[in-house]
């Protein structure tokens, strides 16, 4: 019988091989994926996960992704539980929220289990945003779908490569279904690949080390996860925290927060209906977007693992926007989640005045841009998820232009890559300098973003929130500004959007996002004049507001 080490220099590095082996999974996608939304936004993850489906170790990517893969895994794991439905060189699909997809369906997350002598000792498994998966509207994203049924191709937890060969069929299905079928082919292939490494790195390190000792240092890396949230949570201020927050549309989203020495529970149960439209999460996904927050309170700066979260605990309700049932459509799920996040933190900002700065824009802003190329005539889509300000703390300015808190770890495309690979021309790129987030201390700016259409018969399709509700401010500080959309019609007119699917622009039309300032903090009197007078020479504010709002003559 092989000796189980417990050794902790062993363990360590055995652990610290886990971290390294996701990050070299990432590399491998981002190397070789066909879409831009991967290999320049990085819009994906990677992870490994123990036998069971628990999150051993993630990489890098998108916050919001951390802790979609367990849960996939696990429906994995309990769907295909008889003997010989799991074997050495299977590779599995998912992307239905109902059926372990999680987040959306153009979201595929690909999973590899992986043998060492003979026994499952783990999986690998990767999540990454795929241009176009089919549905009613290019992109995948339908502001006016009414079930998930129009909102692209279902895979609900199947197998796509037994035994290393690809099954006949699964991935004709997938490509006929794709407006974009050669790249959705590249991307998938490249996600496999990505398992692939990881699968291999893992057998690698089991046998160099024996099975018992690799997975002992699985379970103790995550028991450290958990200790560390624990630690932190004993810091953190204990006690039940409730707000009520009015979002874009007039409902309102309500949250209760109880911290305790064991324990940090959010109660989301006392929220609207779910959505005839496609703004609905699923219960996993809240999960996900409660988890981002958790972990940035507790321990922000340790890899996460299935141990981080064990003393999170989240309520919903079924039925309800947090909560979706099937079959809703769920396809801008993300603004849902952040909203989630947002109201967190918001509900939290004043009792961790330390960890929490004032509002930020809070918006995936998810645009998709589309239609024939002009020069190539093949279908194309852009996706780009927007940057903007971050809010003001006690003694800092906030930042500007860079993405929302779930949507972290991530960049904005290129110019020079959208106006090669896509139908369109980016005019500018600036930040917005509209009033909003002024204070003692000045939240972020967010930005001026102008696309100009190619060709007739282009679309544009959108998702933003905080487009009404600005982000707040704290201790007298002003709120920060809202996120929308400008079409500027070549013949002079314009047209204002927050959301919407399939919206018609022509040639020379030009597509303007103005994304929102982050909150600010203090009275804006009180601000150093020093300070004020930087802003007007760097053109963030003109001569006549820093009179008005700041009482600084220049």
């Amino acid at each position: 019988m092989t000796e189980v080490s417990h050794d902790p220099i062993t363990l360590e590095i055995i652990q610290n091989s886990l971290q390294a082996t996701a990050d070299e999974m990432f590399a491998a996608m981002r190397k070789t994926a066909m879409s831009s939304i991967i290999y320049e936004v990085l819009d994906m993850g990677t992870g490994i996960l123990d036998a069971e489906g628990e999150l051993a170790s993630s990489g890098a990517g998108i916050p919001g992704f951390i802790g979609v893969l367990d849960k996939s895994v696990k429906v994995l794991v309990k769907k295909f539980d008889k003997p010989g439905d799991i074997e050495p060189g299977d590779v599995f699909i998912t992307n239905d929220p109902y059926y372990g997809g999680v987040t959306h369906l153009n979201d595929l997350v690909v999973a590899m289990p992986v043998f060492a002598d003979g026994k499952l000792i783990a999986w690998t498994a990767n999540i990454a945003h795929n241009s176009d998966v089919g549905g009613k509207s290019p992109g995948s994203l339908s502001a006016d779908a009414t079930e998930i049924f129009q909102e692209g191709l279902r895979l609900p937890a199947i197998k796509m490569i037994s035994k290393g060969e690809p099954i006949p069929g699964i991935f004709d299905i997938i490509m006929v279904n794709s407006r974009m079928p050669d790249f959705i082919e590249g991307d998938l292939w490249a996600a496999i690949a990505s398992v692939r490494i990881g699968a291999k790195r893992l057998v690698e390190l089991a046998t160099k080390y024996g099975i018992a000792t690799f997975e002992t240092a699985m379970r103790d890396f995550m028991n450290f996860g958990e200790q560390v949230s624990l630690k932190a949570l004993a810091d953190l201020p204990h006690g039940t925290f409730e707000m009520t927050e009015e979002q874009d549309d007039g409902r309102f989203f309500n949250v209760k927060v109880t911290i305790s020495d064991t324990e940090f529970t959010v109660d989301l149960r006392d929220n609207p209906d779910q959505d005839n439209g496609p703004f609905n999460a699923g219960h996993d996904d809240t999960l996900v977007s409660t988890q981002v927050i958790f972990k940035a309170l507790t321990s922000p700066h340790s890899p996460a693992n299935g141990g981080s979260f064990r003393p999170l605990k989240l309520l919903t309700k079924e039925g309800t926007l947090f909560h979706a049932k099937e079959p809703a459509a769920v396809g801008f799920y993300y603004e849902v989640g952040i909203r989630v996040y947002d109201l967190i933190w918001r509900c939290l900002a004043p009792h961790m005045p330390e960890k929490l700065p004032a509002g930020h824009f809070a918006s995936i802003a998810g645009t998709f841009i589309g239609g024939i190329h002009p020069d190539t005539g093949r279908q194309y889509t852009i996706i780009e998820p927007q940057i903007g300000g971050w809010g003001a703390a006690f003694g800092r300015d906030g930042n500007s232009a860079i993405f929302s808190g779930v949507h972290g770890e991530t960049y904005n495309c290129p110019a020079e890559i959208s106006e090669a690979r896509n139908g369109l021309t980016i005019d500018r790129l600036e930040l917005c300098t509209d009033p909003g987030g002024e204070g003692e201390f000045t939240g972020g700016r967010g930005i001026r973003l102008d696309y100009r259409i190619r060709r007739d018969n282009s679309f544009l399709t959108l998702g933003y929130t905080r487009s009404r509700i600005a982000p707040w401010s704290i201790a007298g500080g002003h709120e920060g500004s809202q996120n929308y959309a400008l079409v500027m019609r070549k013949d002079g007119t314009s047209e204002r959007f927050a959301f919407g699917s399939g919206i018609r622009v022509d040639k020379d039309d030009v597509i303007r996002i103005i994304t929102g300032a982050g909150g600010g903090v203090g009275d804006p009197k009180k601000r150093d004049p020093e300070k004020v007078r930087d802003d007007v020479r760097n053109g963030y504010l003109t001569a006549e507001r820093a009179a008005t709002v700041y009482g600084v003559t220049i």
